[in-house]
């Protein structure tokens, strides 16, 4: 699963071929034992959790990258290489 970027300690990734479990554009995120799954379009929390700081950090950042991340996201569920996207800074 390919880490497409990383800031303050989050790690960010998106599967390959990730289509049948949540059923929309989504990808993963990684902070200390925290797993944490997010809607692309919506910023909406899926599945899992994060400490609520780290949250909002996730989603402010997918609201500036969401262009990216739809992109991403159709690479990905055709096996393509993913891009890496800017860290929040």
């Amino acid at each position: 699963m390919p880490v497409i970027s990383m800031f303050f300690g989050l790690i960010i990734r998106m599967y390959f071929f990730d289509t049948d479990r949540h059923h929309e554009p989504h990808f993963h995120v990684e902070y200390g034992e925290f797993e944490a799954v997010f809607a692309i379009q919506s910023g909406e929390l899926l599945v899992g959790d994060l400490p609520t700081a780290k949250r909002r950090l996730v989603q402010a950042w997918i609201e500036i990258h969401r262009e990216d991340l739809l992109a991403d996201w159709r690479l990905a569920v055709e096996g393509k290489e993913l891009f890496r996207i800017d860290p929040l800074k």
